[in-house]
């Protein structure tokens, strides 16, 4: 397994959005990039994980700053969990594939884990962040390491 480490060239990918939209990586080559994987859709703190970055998108656009959300369910699943909730970012399917290029451990070998990676503009990851029932924390977090990289 191919792991992304703090400081290496993040792993481009190239995928399609819950709307049908082809999505790489690369694409956002010049912006910040907040790549966040969740367990599964409409779950209460997975939910409230996806609200928070909903939330605070404004916020990170302002920060020249693109939001992705990644979990395991299907396309379908994430359409419905967008409009449900108006998020206002793509959600993508992971097959496994993305988890893998990016090291995301699974809690109890099973279940995949909640973390967040920041980006920077020229690709490099920036951020690590694992945190299972800290929801709202993930965007404060990565809101903090743009800040501090940004000066």
């Amino acid at each position: 397994m191919s792991q992304a480490k703090i400081g290496d060239k993040a792993p481009d990918f190239e995928v399609l959005d819950h709307e049908g939209r082809k999505l790489r990586l690369s694409d956002f080559r010049g912006r910040w990039v907040v790549l966040f994987f969740y367990p599964k859709d409409n779950m209460p703190i997975c939910t409230r994980e996806a609200c928070s970055f909903r939330d605070a998108y404004d916020e990170l656009v302002e920060m020249d700053a693109v939001v992705i959300g990644v979990s395991p369910d299907p396309p379908k699943s994430h359409a419905r969990f967008a409009a449900k909730y108006r998020l206002t970012f793509p959600l993508v399917t992971d097959d496994g594939t993305l988890s893998s290029l990016f090291g995301v451990r699974k809690l109890f070998g099973l279940l995949p884990r909640r973390v967040t990676f920041v980006i920077d503009p020229k690709g490099i990851l920036a951020l690590e962040f694992y945190a299972s029932l800290a929801a709202g924390k993930h965007v404060q977090v990565a809101k903090e390491a743009i800040r501090r990289a940004s000066g």
